[in-house]
């Protein structure tokens, strides 16, 4: 999946969750690092790892709101 597909489904997984649960990522999109990232940030929820391997992505992002 190409942007702004991870960011639209990270987006509607968060969405779904509890507060202070987490969710893993896992993306094969380079953009996705960047675009993910600022998506956390800009919604304020927390990004906790971020780690790569070969072409996948993953991420740890916990709900805060």
């Amino acid at each position: 999946m190409f942007c702004p597909e991870p960011v639209f489904r990270t987006k509607i997984a968060i969405e779904k969750m509890q507060v202070g649960e987490i969710l893993t990522v896992r993306a094969d999109d380079p953009a996705a690092e960047d675009d993910i990232s600022r998506w956390v940030n800009r919604n304020g929820h927390k990004l906790l790892s971020l780690k790569k391997n070969d072409n996948i992505i993953e991420f740890s992002i916990k709900k805060v709101k």
